[in-house]
């Protein structure tokens, strides 16, 4: 089972492509960052976490594009990947030339973590319909997958319509899209249909939740399908625990902090589990 890292990375953390480059050197397979465009003042969605104040980082964050690219010069073997993205509050056309640069660039290293967004306040600011949000972000992928693959790509839907077209660099290869979210039949009937697996928070409640995303997805002729346990804290038990289900990746979520809050944390979750 592999075994991956996440930080809350920010302009005042360890820097991403630093800390990508330790992260191969020890062993770890791979590496996702967060995105936010933006943090809006007001804060009528509460936070996500539960606290009563929206911790400052979360306005803080680099672009995760920009970010990868710099870890992807600086590494060789290590996957580079969202965690996630937004695809929501961006352009489709750009953002599929973006990734398909980056994959590129890195070798063919590139995920893309995709997830719906929680706060109201931010989608508003990018025209983003937030009871429409869920369907915007797949017509999005829907149509980024056709400029990734397709030599005259078009696309005509709801939120995304653009005319045969012409747009290169084309990826590496296939670029896997995780979805991330809480288990349910809408979540799963998208993973089914344009999605390469499942990045679920922590991974509570994963073998209650497995049997409806394979059945979801055996109804859309689909195997296969990843399940990519995200931001966990690691013990030996859960790990193993993990395994048992058929979970090939684990993604270890480390402290938001400089290297010397985060070199420990990666020297012992190598030396405890890699």
């Amino acid at each position: 089972m592999r075994l991956g890292i996440t930080m809350f990375t920010t302009d005042r953390t360890m820097p991403v492509h630093d800390l990508a480059r330790e992260a191969e050197d020890r062993g770890f397979a791979s590496l996702y960052i967060p995105e936010h465009t933006h943090i809006p003042v007001s804060r009528r969605t509460p936070p996500p976490t539960g606290v009563e104040v929206l911790p400052e980082e979360y306005g803080r964050t680099p672009d995760p594009f920009v970010a990868l690219a710099a870890a992807a010069a600086l590494t060789g073997t290590i996957r580079l990947g969202t965690g996630v993205c937004l695809p929501a509050q961006r352009d489709p056309i750009v953002t599929a030339k973006a990734v398909a640069t980056l994959d590129r660039v890195s070798g063919g290293r590139f995920t893309l973590g995709v997830g719906y967004g929680w706060n109201a306040e931010e989608a508003a600011d990018h025209g983003v319909p937030w009871k429409r949000r869920r369907a915007m972000t797949r017509e999005h992928v829907l149509a980024m997958r056709e400029l990734w693959e397709r030599e005259e790509a078009s696309f005509a839907g709801e939120f995304v319509a653009f005319e045969a077209c012409w747009s290169w660099p084309k990826p590496a290869g296939r670029v896997p899209v995780l979805l991330g979210g809480a288990a349910g039949p809408t979540l799963f009937s998208h993973i089914a249909e344009y999605g390469d697996g499942w990045m679920p928070i922590g991974g509570a409640g994963l073998r209650e939740a497995l049997p409806a995303l394979r059945e979801a997805c055996a109804a859309a002729g689909r195997e296969g399908v990843e399940v990519v346990p995200f931001g966990t804290l690691p013990t030996p038990g859960k790990l193993d625990h993990y395994a048992g289900l058929g979970v090939t990746e684990v993604v270890l979520r480390v402290p938001a902090g400089d290297r010397e809050a985060v070199l420990p944390v990666l020297d012992d979750y190598a030396g405890a589990y890699l």
